[in-house]
This record gives C-alpha cells, structure tokens and sequence, in this order.
C-alpha cells in the first residue's frame, strides 16, 4: 500500500537542516592560555574571569594520597 501524501526525501532533508550539531566554542585562558569551553573554569590551572576558584594543586595532592593509600592495601 501506498501512502498517499509522501513526504519525499527533498522535503525530510529540509526540515531535518537544522538538526546539525555545531562545534563548541573555545576561550584562550587568561592566566595560563590554554583553550576552554567559554564560561567555564580553566581546569589546567583553575581560573576564571581573573579569579582564582579551584586550587587544582591540593585537588591533585588528595588524589595522589589516595591512590597510595589504596596501593598499601
């Protein structure tokens, strides 16, 4: 059986032309000049907007404590 109003396929691609997904921005760091999403901390050295918000250092020294707690185990 047919269906008798078809969409044809030059009318799906039309309405399906805004369904492309676009690239996310990318923002030079001002402290360190490494890329990141726009509106979102640095996660190499933990600023934004001029401000310090994430002290990465102790973040990376509790992760380091517990792996070597995990490895004397």
């Amino acid at each position: 059986m047919v269906v008798r109003m078809r969409a044809t396929r030059s009318h799906r691609n039309n309405r399906r032309s805004h369904h492309a997904l676009v690239a996310g921005r990318v923002s030079k760091c001002q402290n360190c000049g490494v890329g990141h999403k726009s509106h979102t901390v640095c996660m190499n050295c933990g600023w934004y907007n001029g401000r310090k918000i994430l002290d990465l250092a102790a973040k990376v020294a509790k992760k380091t404590k517990k792996q070597t707690e995990t490895a004397k185990k």
